[in-house]
């Protein structure tokens, strides 16, 4: 999958309102979900303890912490678009998430992305983008939400 190349903010205006693309799917590893919980320091049974997962957790298994499917967004989003001329990039806000569906350990997602709207902020484009992760082979996606980025552009 070739990502879609932005290098100015006129460039990107031209996709307002529009579906920017879709990653390619992740598998989501028991490893990755204990390397977070030790990042993090959330050690919950339900993330961790497979025997107990199964007998005691509705899911029939561990399950990814919804913080670490939030924090896949910045590595699914490159590869829907590759921003050139940029200086900068910032995480700046997440607004209405909502965690639908927990992705069980060995599901693969994908982020699909719209962009909602882009705003000049003296220079500084604040770009807001519906995001919805999206779980291979079921129905509900993990989460949906906007997510905004501050993107400095060189010229």
């Amino acid at each position: 999958m070739n990502p879609l190349v932005i290098q100015s903010l006129a460039e990107f205006e031209q996709h307002i309102g529009k579906e920017l693309g879709v990653s390619d799917y992740l598998l989501v590893s028991q490893e990755m979900i204990n390397m977070f919980a030790n990042a993090t320091l959330d050690h919950q049974w339900i993330h961790l303890d497979k025997e107990r997962a199964k007998t005691e957790s509705p899911y029939g298994d561990t399950i990814a912490h919804g913080y670490l499917t939030l924090s896949l967004l910045p590595h699914l989003w490159y590869q829907i678009v590759e921003f050139k001329n940029v200086k900068l990039m910032v995480n700046y806000g997440i607004d209405n998430f909502k965690f639908n569906q927990p992705v069980v350990v060995n599901n693969e997602v994908r982020v699909r992305v719209k962009l909602i709207s882009l705003a000049n902020l003296r220079g500084i484009t604040k770009a807001q983008l519906k995001a919805t992760l999206e779980i291979k082979d079921n129905k509900k996606h993990a989460f949906e939400g906007i997510i905004t980025f501050l993107y400095h552009f060189n010229n």
